[in-house]
Formats: C-alpha cells, sequence, structure tokens
C-alpha cells in the first residue's frame, strides 16, 4: 500500500447537537464523547484519519472537532475557540478544508452559519446530516439545487447510522476550491446583518423543500414534551427518574460488589500462601492490594450510574431538564445552560466544570464553576456507599424500597440544595451589569446507540481505575511505609510490653493489641494524633483524620486509606474492610466507632468538602487565576466542618 503523500487539517464546525462528535468519531475511529443535547464538546478535539482517493494517493488527514457555535459573532468561551480557528489564518489549527455538519431537520437556522463560513473564502463542504430523517421533507432530491446556490459541494450524512461516511471521504480526498458567494454586505451592526441573512436564506430554500408535514418521530416529541416539560409534571418525572436510578444501583450492584470483595480476599489469601513472609509481601498484600480492593469492589455502582447518565444524555431528556430548570436556577441567579454542568458533575466535577463553556454570562459561569463541585460526584459514591453499609442494615427495606438506595438519593439532593443554597450568596456578592438569556433548542428524542452507552461505561470506569489507581498505589505505598514504621525501638517497646502481660495470654488476641498498640505508634498514627484535636469533635478519630488528609488527592482514596490502614498487622485477612470497620470500638465508650452520628458527620463532611486536587486545578485554568481557587476551597470546607459539627452533635 502506498504511503500518504499529503496532509490535510480538516476542521468539523456546526451548531451545537448537529452531530460533529458523532460524525468526528465515525472518520477517526475515536470514541469521542456524544450526547443528544447541545454543548457536548466544549474544546477541541484533534484526531487523525486517512482519506483514500481512486486516482490520487492516500492522504493522511487531522480532524480538528470544534464546539459547537450558532455564528462566527461569540457569545460564549467555547464558541470563541471556534471562532479563533476559523477566522484566524495565523492560527496553528487554522484548517485547509471546513466540514460543516447541518442538521437537516433544522436547515434555515444552521444555514446562517454555512454562509458565515463560506464568506471566509475557506474550502466549505456541507455534510448534510440526519438526511433519513428528512424523508417528509423531499429534501433529497434538491440536495444539488441548493449546492448549486450555496457554491459548495454538499454530502447528504447519517453520522449516527454510517450513512455517507464514504462519499464524504472520497470527496475530501479530493481538493476542493473556496465559494467565491458573498450573501450580505458586510455590516457594522450584527443584528440588521441577521436580518439580512436570513432574508438571503429564505430565498435559497425556495423550492428546497416541501411544506413540513409532521412525521411519527415529530409527533411522538411533541407528546412527550407535553408530558416531560410540563411545569408540575415535569419536576416529578424527573424526581421519579431520579429515585429509580439510585434505587438500582444498590439493587442491581449488590452481588456483583460482594462477589469483587470476596475475590480480593481471597487474591490477600493467596497472595499469604504463596509469597514469602516479609516486608515486600507485607507491602503488596496490605498496602497495594488492600488500598486497590477498596476502590475496585464499587466498580459496579459506578459503571451502573454513569450507564444511566448516558442514557439521559443519547435519548435527549438531559436538554428537557435544563430546560424544565431554567425558571428554578434563574432565583438562584444561573440559568437553564447551569443545569447541564451541574447534573455532569454528578459523574465528574473536572468535565462539568469545563462544561460551563458553554454559558455566555460571565458571573452565571462562574458561580455554576464555584458550586459544582458540591454536587455528589462518582468518586465520592465508594464512600457513601461504605459509610451508608455501616449505619444501616444491609438489605434492610421500607416496603418494596431500598433504605440505602434512599438515603444516597438524599445525599445527592443535600448536595443540589446546598449548591443551590451557595448560588443564592453568590448573586448578591458577584456584580455585574451583564443581563443573561437562556436559549436551547430541544433535540428530537431518540433511542439509545447501546454500543455508545457500553463505550461509555468501559471508557469512563477505565479512567477511573486508572486515574484512581495510579493515586491509589502511590498512597497505598505511603501509608504502609508510615503505618509500619515508627520511632527507633518504639515497636520493640511495645512486643516486649503487651507479649509479657498476663492480660494477654491468648496469643491471637495478644498479636491483634500489639498490631493496633503498633499502629497508633507508627509514623501514620503519629500524624493522625496530631490532627485529631481539630476533627475530635466532628466524631472523627486518627485513622479517620489520616484518611482525610490522604483523599485530597482524589475523593475516592478514603476507601482505599481505610483499607490500608485497617490491614496493617491483620495477618489473618479474615474480614473486608466493611467488616473491620464495623467491629472498631470507640476506646472511651466501648460502643461501636461508627455509629449513625459518626458515620453521617462523615457522609456530610465528603458532600461539601473539595476533597478533590484535580477540581481545584481545573477551576485554577477555567478561571485563569488563584483567587476563585481558594475561595472556592475554603468557603467549602468551612461548609463542610460546620454541618459535620452540627450533625454529629445531633445525633450523638
Amino acid at each position: 500500500m502506498s504511503n500518504p503523500s499529503t496532509v490535510i487539517k480538516i476542521a468539523l464546525a456546526g451548531n451545537p447537537n448537529s452531530g460533529k462528535s458523532t460524525l468526528f468519531n465515525e472518520l477517526t475511529g475515536l470514541n469521542q464523547k456524544t450526547g443528544n443535547f447541545p454543548g457536548v464538546t466544549v474544546d477541541k478535539k484533534i484526531g487523525n484519519t486517512r482519506l483514500i482517493s481512486k486516482s490520487k494517493p492516500p492522504i493522511e488527514a487531522s480532524i480538528i472537532d470544534l464546539p459547537g457555535t450558532y455564528s462566527l459573532q461569540p457569545r460564549s468561551i467555547d464558541e470563541e475557540v471556534a471562532c479563533e480557528i476559523l477566522k484566524n489564518k495565523k492560527n496553528a489549527l487554522s484548517p485547509d478544508v471546513v466540514v460543516v455538519v447541518v442538521d437537516a431537520t433544522n436547515l434555515k437556522r444552521n444555514l446562517f452559519l454555512v454562509t458565515q463560513i463560506i464568506e471566509l473564502e475557506l474550502p466549505v463542504v456541507v455534510a448534510l446530516n440526519m438526511i433519513d430523517l428528512t424523508g417528509h421533507l423531499g429534501l433529497s432530491d434538491n440536495i444539488p439545487l441548493l449546492a448549486e446556490r450555496l457554491g459548495v459541494p454538499i454530502v447528504p450524512i447519517s453520522a449516527r447510522n454510517h450513512i455517507g461516511i464514504v462519499e464524504l471521504k472520497e470527496l475530501l480526498a479530493n481538493p476542493v476550491k473556496p465559494s467565491a458567494k458573498k450573501f450580505v454586505s458586510p455590516s457594522v451592526n450584527p443584528a440588521i446583518e441577521s436580518i439580512e441573512r436570513y432574508n438571503v436564506i429564505s430565498v435559497l430554500m425556495l423550492d428546497i423543500i416541501k411544506d413540513p408535514q409532521p412525521d411519527s418521530k415529530k409527533t411522538l416529541t411533541q407528546r412527550l414534551d407535553k408530558i416531560l416539560t410540563h411545569r408540575i409534571g415535569g419536576f416529578a418525572i424527573f424526581l421519579v427518574v431520579l429515585f429509580l436510578i439510585f434505587q438500582s444501583i444498590f439493587y442491581l450492584a449488590a452481588y456483583p460488589m460482594k462477589w469483587s470483595e470476596k475475590l480480593f480476599m481471597q487474591f490477600s489469601d493467596w497472595g499469604y500462601l504463596l509469597l514469602p513472609k516479609g516486608e515486600l509481601s507485607d507491602l503488596l498484600i496490605n498496602g497495594v492490594l488492600a488500598g486497590l480492593s477498596g476502590v475496585a469492589i464499587f466498580i459496579p455502582q459506578i459503571a451502573l450510574l454513569f450507564g444511566f447518565i448516558a442514557i439521559l444524555e443519547d435519548t435527549g431528556y438531559m436538554a428537557r431538564v435544563s430546560f424544565i430548570m431554567d425558571r428554578v436556577m434563574r432565583k438562584f441567579g444561573l440559568n437553564g445552560r447551569s443545569v447541564i454542568p451541574l447534573i455532569s458533575g454528578v459523574a465528574c466535577a473536572v468535565p462539568a466544570i469545563m462544561g460551563a463553556r458553554t454559558i455566555s454570562n460571565w458571573k452565571e459561569r462562574l458561580v455554576t464553576i464555584l458550586i459544582t463541585p458540591l454536587m455528589s460526584c462518582s468518586a465520592r459514591l465508594p464512600v457513601y456507599t461504605l459509610l451508608i453499609s455501616l449505619i444501616f442494615p444491609s438489605g434492610k427495606n421500607i416496603s418494596f424500597f431500598n433504605v440505602n438506595g434512599l438515603v444516597l438519593m438524599l445525599m445527592y439532593f443535600i448536595g443540589f440544595i446546598a449548591a443551590m443554597g451557595a448560588a443564592m450568596v453568590m448573586k448578591f456578592l458577584i456584580k455585574t451589569k451583564e443581563r443573561s438569556y437562556f436559549i436551547m433548542e430541544l433535540p428530537v428524542y431518540r433511542s439509545p446507540r447501546w454500543k455508545s452507552i457500553v463505550y461509555t461505561i468501559y471508557d469512563k470506569v477505565k479512567v477511573f481505575l486508572l486515574d484512581a489507581g495510579k493515586i491509589i498505589v502511590a498512597i497505598s505505598i505511603i501509608l504502609w511505609v508510615l503505618s509500619s514504621h515508627g520511632p527507633t525501638g518504639k515497636f520493640n517497646e511495645i512486643e516486649n510490653t503487651y507479649k509479657s502481660s498476663v492480660v494477654n495470654s491468648n496469643t491471637t488476641n495478644s498479636e491483634q493489641i500489639i498490631a493496633a498498640k503498633k499502629l497508633e505508634a507508627s509514623y501514620a498514627g503519629i500524624l493522625g494524633k496530631a490532627i485529631e484535636p481539630a476533627i475530635a469533635p466532628l466524631g472523627f478519630d486518627w485513622k479517620i483524620g489520616i484518611a482525610l488528609i490522604t483523599s485530597f488527592a482524589a475523593r475516592e482514596v478514603f476507601v482505599g486509606t481505610m483499607a490500608t490502614i485497617y490491614s496493617v498487622g491483620d495477618a489473618q485477612n479474615s474480614l473486608s474492610i466493611r467488616e473491620k470497620m464495623a467491629v472498631e470500638k470507640n476506646p472511651v465508650t466501648g460502643k461501636p466507632l461508627y455509629s449513625k452520628a459518626v458515620g453521617l458527620s462523615l457522609m456530610i463532611f465528603f458532600a461539601f468538602a473539595m476533597q478533590c486536587m484535580s477540581t481545584f486545578a481545573v477551576v485554577k485554568r477555567e478561571t485563569q487565576s488563584w483567587k476563585w481557587p481558594i475561595i472556592q476551597f475554603l468557603y467549602m470546607a468551612v461548609m463542610a466542618y460546620g454541618a459535620s459539627l452540627l450533625v454529629y452533635n445531633f445525633f450523638k
């Protein structure tokens, strides 16, 4: 096969929700996130593909997926990214060809951007997407006429159904010439230009489409929207959807979690049998393996959470949530576009904060960024699950409702209520004269693409495991070293004291007491004891204190840290992390340490505290200032401490 002789840059431009990301995946073979709602791509994405022509050598192409924009007059940061690359020919990513992806079901609105890009005198190809939904419009027969009026080639495609991709790639493999068409005269006033441009577009579309007759899909969308976007019924349905999701997370994940827990315990048993005794095997079993097991067993729940979110996005329901929440958001100084970052924050705060770029109003964008980490993300899920299982008996139900699922749903609601309360305060503290507006097109409902859903789950879980795994392994090793070593002679002193004690005549009991005393006297114990006075009013002991420190690297590290701490010195390896924590006693009262008061206090602390280094970093990047992430860290820390103090004392 001949080698590629040319490298060209192809930019994918278009309105939000026109299918750019889906086409990007089709062209490159990559699996960028796609969703049936506007604003999925908030930054440029780059991939490669090979274009093969029958008459020319293969061409290597760099495909640039630009954020969606309605026009070349940007109103938000993501639109600025697209416009800068398209309009600035000195930009390193300035394209050789622009493929404008057009939603064929909304042709008039999409042609506004098409005509603007054509006037930049760039080589343009129009990819007429969703052509499979336009049978009632008679558009397919008139594509050559529209191409002639625009002066650019048009390829009908359906990126979702793999239609027209080969034809598009073959067209791009050959030179595309810029169009000389000018549709409107340059105008200083954008409003006048918009009116003129839409008048021209109306003329361009004469005889192109028939008078639209509602097809079955459009009718179905309208019927569903009467229910799902109803002022009262819409909210009720959304609450039911959330309720079902959180109930399912506990019901469906119960057995895989138990199997995973037993598997890791079996791995530990094999490790003790096969590996020679010594510090290295102790590190691998009680350090690395214990730390990883503390998070890995929660993969079924995390996979379910990501799966449900992906389905909501792909069907088009997520856009409806933004619409029905707009009126509520405005009371708190936000608008409907803030809902998508907030709901995305349930998966991860980092991409959710980046998703706030679609908000054009600076104040609303800033407030959204500052409150998004209060939404309970997937990294908190292992913490909540572990603590809920300690506080409430496993399998306890109210009627046929799972109590654990109800408590989990409550934690997510607490995060949302806290976010709205913080937004209300910021509404009055942050001043701006910029006016706000909310315009969002509601896409038609579509059946979810199950292949895409499965890949999304796989990709998110893989990223979760790899990202968290690296941190957990590193912290587990450090923790094991700190927990297994102490000041010179201290461990020998403990052994001599307790081995000679008459009280500890029972060998197993003696070993357990010695292990506990060694842990307390270790470097980790010394560190925990140093911060214990500050967290004792919340019901936390020094072991929890260590986990609070390490979890700033990533929230889910809390569970891995607890697994490592409680595994050090456990030569029997007879209990899981949950069982070890369940039997832990308060040294003063002799009662279980993880009481309802302590468990709820700890969950509330994690619900509010900004225990995430990555979130801190992305807020700094998005705001271009250290001021806002520091303010965010401090106000969330104060909220976490104050709320935990109240909860602990109330339930104590």
